[in-house]
């Protein structure tokens, strides 16, 4: 009788009380969220989608830009002698296939980098938060986010922009069967067998340099977005009108491109398969001698022409896509 009550009030002890929050049965720590829990897919594919929209109807203006950046009067690009002589000599010249040159890699690379910007971008970011929205993060981090997201993008797609400008650039006939392409997987192939993986490569230091265009310009973007809500009293997690959008992109693309553009000459012009510099540092000394600071800022106009409406349709597209 006395073991049978030992054992009842044992029993009895072991019942948590109802009024109390109940205990966990072992002392484990907290479990700390990896970067990796913060990956979500939907980034990937709005970023994508915007950036296959967006070349899809702008990249003759691409094309352009391209062009322009890489004549240096010394070497074989056609000269324009303006945005309407350009569209009207390449349609006259190559038709309207002309305009398209470097189109399927850049429908390639433009999607997958918006895609894995986003996704990288807004993993670092929900990581640094710890998944709360709310939470202001200020400049310097959204920088350091922007800045981590463009260096994983680029490594990624570093290749496909070689294979973009080179086919861009494809005006004539080259001497050297190597460097003529049928099209995105010949310039691939073609590119690997002559040069190897740094062919794939070329314009890569530049295009570090290029990482401070995006978080500069996802800086001011995020940076505007979180005052203006500050200033209507809501949560800096809010969503905005479609013209709020459209002015904050365009905004900050304008600062970020005003401040960073000569980075993209130069790393058009290593990667353009008609002319060879020694690295970095020499096609920029070879710029300034013959050009001076003029030959930093050429394709300027239509490149402005191509961004400004790109990365408003870019975040349009992905902050609708992402409106939960």
């Amino acid at each position: 009788m006395n073991v049978l009550g030992s054992r009842t009030t044992t029993t009895v002890n072991r019942v948590p009380d109802m009024g109390q929050p109940t205990k966990p049965l072992t002392n484990s720590p907290p479990v700390t969220k990896s970067m990796f829990q913060h990956v979500k897919i939907e980034h990937l594919a709005a970023g994508f989608s915007g950036g296959v929209a967006s070349t899809l109807i702008l990249h003759p203006l691409d094309l352009l830009k391209i062009r322009f950046a890489v004549n240096d009067g010394r070497n074989t690009i056609p000269s324009y002698a303006g945005l309407g002589n350009a569209v009207t000599t390449i349609f006259r010249q190559e038709g309207i296939k002309g305009l398209y040159k470097g189109v399927t890699p850049n429908v390639w690379g433009s999607g997958s980098a918006w895609g894995f910007y986003f996704l990288f971008y807004n993993s670092i970011k929900a990581w640094i938060q710890g998944d709360n929205t709310k939470k202001p993060l200020g400049p310097a981090l959204h920088m350091t986010a922007a800045a981590e997201a463009g260096i994983l993008t680029l490594m990624i797609t570093n290749p496909v922009w070689v294979v973009k400008t080179r086919l861009c650039l494809q005006f004539d006939k080259p001497n050297d069967p190597s460097k003529s392409y049928s099209g995105m997987w010949d310039a691939f192939r073609k590119i690997y067998g002559a040069e190897g993986v740094r062919g794939l490569y070329k314009g890569f230091v530049p295009g570090m340099f290029g990482v401070s265009h995006g978080a500069l310009q996802f800086m001011t973007y995020e940076e505007m977005k979180t005052f203006y809500n500050e200033y209507r009293r809501l949560p800096i997690d809010a969503k905005l009108e479609t013209s709020e959008y459209i002015v904050f992109a365009a905004f900050s693309k304008l600062i970020a491109a005003g401040l960073t553009y000569p980075y993209q000459v130069i790393r058009a012009r290593l990667q353009d398969q008609h002319r060879e510099y020694r690295g970095t540092w020499h096609c920029i000394t070879q710029t300034w001698r013959y050009e001076g600071a003029g030959g930093f800022y050429k394709g300027l106009s239509p490149y402005l022409l191509h961004v400004l409406p790109n990365i408003c349709l870019v975040l349009l597209i992905y902050e609708k896509f992402t409106n939960n």
